[in-house]
């Protein structure tokens, strides 16, 4: 992990370094194309196009109750898993998430990231997924405060800032999120911990570039991907927008 930051002579010429971000920067940034703006019809070719030059892929699963709209569960997650070797990282917008961690495990789920706002405590079903062998993902809509996953960023590898309010595709792109991912990634650094940020919600070849400089290490776009003429080619746009190597 490398840092930025400039070298001074400090007291009896000591050299001292001077960081000029509070969180280190990342040598590649992720992308992960969302499934939920794909065409359902051809799914499976859909993945084909954009495999080759993506990182995992963001599978939004909606129950119509935390969220307005309905989406996919686990048949579809075991499909996708049959036409891709990618990391399938499986975002629950479910009331009642825990009751299904092992059937998205079992249908070929890598990692399983859960709303603050559905569970106050979830310890718990973060062990469950450590258990099950999944990556342990927490997330908090737009307005809840950083402070509400604070307690429990030790027990995660990723964090999800959303950028739009959750439910559908194609909303515009928050500004005023970009400084709880600077506060994240601040806090993370203080505290020493190897948790990926991920951020989802309008996000595009003109917002990827802000999103990184604040911290992001993973970016997920649905619409900006898979509502171009060339996926593939959106992809590498997206990924040379973001400063990361294609």
């Amino acid at each position: 992990m490398l840092w930025w930051g400039v070298l001074w002579a400090g007291p009896e010429n000591s050299w001292q370094f001077l960081s000029l971000l509070p969180y280190p920067c990342q040598a590649m940034v992720k992308i992960a194309p969302s499934l939920l703006s794909a065409d359902f019809s051809c799914l499976g070719q859909e993945i084909a196009q954009v495999a080759p030059v993506s990182d995992l892929l963001h599978v939004d699963v909606m129950d119509g109750h935390f969220v307005e709209n309905l989406t996919i569960g686990p048949p579809v997650v075991a499909s996708v898993r049959q036409v891709t070797s990618l990391p399938l990282d499986c975002h629950l917008m479910m009331m009642n998430p825990g009751f299904f961690l092992e059937a998205f495990a079992k249908a070929g789920a890598d990692s399983i990231t859960l709303h603050i706002e559905t569970l106050p405590d979830p310890t718990e079903e973060l062990a469950r997924l450590s258990d099950l062998g999944l990556g342990r993902g927490l997330t908090l809509k737009p307005d809840t405060p950083l402070s509400a996953v604070e307690p429990y960023l030790d027990l995660v590898d990723l964090l999800l800032i959303m950028t739009v309010h959750p439910g559908f595709g194609g909303q515009a792109f928050r500004e005023d999120q970009l400084p709880k991912i600077a506060q994240a990634a601040s806090l993370l650094a203080r505290r020493g911990l190897d948790v990926e940020i991920e951020v989802d919600g309008g996000i595009s070849a003109g917002t990827a570039r802000r999103v990184v400089d604040a911290g992001a290490t993973i970016l997920v776009a649905g619409s900006a991907i898979f509502g171009a003429r060339d996926p593939k080619a959106a992809v590498a746009s997206l990924r040379e927008a973001a400063g990361s190597p294609v």
